[in-house]
This record gives C-alpha cells, structure tokens and sequence, in this order.
C-alpha cells in the first residue's frame, strides 16, 4: 500500500494509474471527431468522446443557403473594405477546428492527458493545429494527415502502430 497527497491511502494499482501518464489519440475529419484515451503505448484505446458536425457534411451551395437571410445590418458610412474571399467550406472548418481546440485545452487544463497525437486530412489538421494554443501544442507529440474515423478501434490500433513506428 502506498499513500497518496493529504495521506489518502492507495492500493499499488491505483498508485500506478495516479503515477502513469495519459496520453489521447484525437482522430477527426470534417464531420466528426473521436477521442481515445490510453495510460501508455501498448495499452489499448479507450473511447473518451464523440464530436458529430453535421455542418462538415454539407457542400458549399448547402451551406450558402442555410446562410441566407444573415446579411448585414450595417448602415453606417463607414469606408468599405473588402477582404479575400473564404469559401464557407473552409469558414465551417475553422469553426470545427475551434472546437476541437478548445476541447484539447479544457483536457489539458483538467489534467485528462498528458500528450496527444492528432489524426486528420490536412485542411483539418493545419486548421486545428492553427488553432492550438501554446501550451496544448507543446502537448502534441505527433500529427498524420489521414481520416481514420470509420475505422474500428482494432482497426485505428493497428494502423497507429505501424504509421508511428515507420515515423520514427
């Protein structure tokens, strides 16, 4: 038996887990993200969370037309000034990568993980990574361009081990 802060007494497994350090696999694409947990390489991925985006499906007509009707109000004289042009697409992408953003910060800030590895096609993850603050992004130990989502957990398991061992 060992003992803990505040001399909370712990039984060596629980002792082991308060002293391992969780790590989290972030897999995402467009439309949807899934988090997994685990306490160490070889341990096996442990569902944590699902975030559904339903707007990531949706084409860019699809997504003009659920925009109608939000124009501006402005009337004011001001000058005018023009900004480059971002399809919708990319806008609801970057709203996705916020998100995702901000849920890594708040299991970073609640100690859920120590590090993380983020999987997801590029436009997603330069967006995300974009949109990490530095202390998450410190957190990050390593990124793939791919969309893994649909693929089971023995599947994703497998497919982790030999693109992180080819990495090396």
């Amino acid at each position: 038996m060992g003992y803990g802060f505040f001399g909370t007494r712990f039984c060596d497994l629980e002792l082991k887990a308060a002293i391992m350090k969780k790590h989290w696999i972030l897999v995402a694409n467009g439309s949807m993200a899934r988090f997994f947990s685990r306490a160490s390489v070889g341990d096996p991925l442990l569902a944590v969370e699902t975030f559904d985006f339903p707007a990531g499906r949706l084409k860019d007509n699809e997504l003009e037309r659920e925009r109608q009707g939000h124009g501006s109000n402005d009337n004011s004289s001001a000058v005018v000034h023009f900004e480059p042009h971002t399809s919708t697409h990319k806008k609801v992408l970057h709203h996705f990568a916020i998100e995702l953003a901000k849920r890594l910060e708040e299991g970073a800030v609640d100690g859920e993980y120590e590090t993380f590895w983020l999987i997801a096609p590029g436009p997603l993850l330069s967006e995300t990574k974009a949109c990490l603050n530095r202390g998450v992004a410190y957190r990050l130990q390593w990124s793939h361009d791919a969309d893994f989502t649909g693929l089971d957990v023995g599947t994703l398991e497998s497919r982790l081990r030999e693109l992180h061992r080819s990495a090396r």
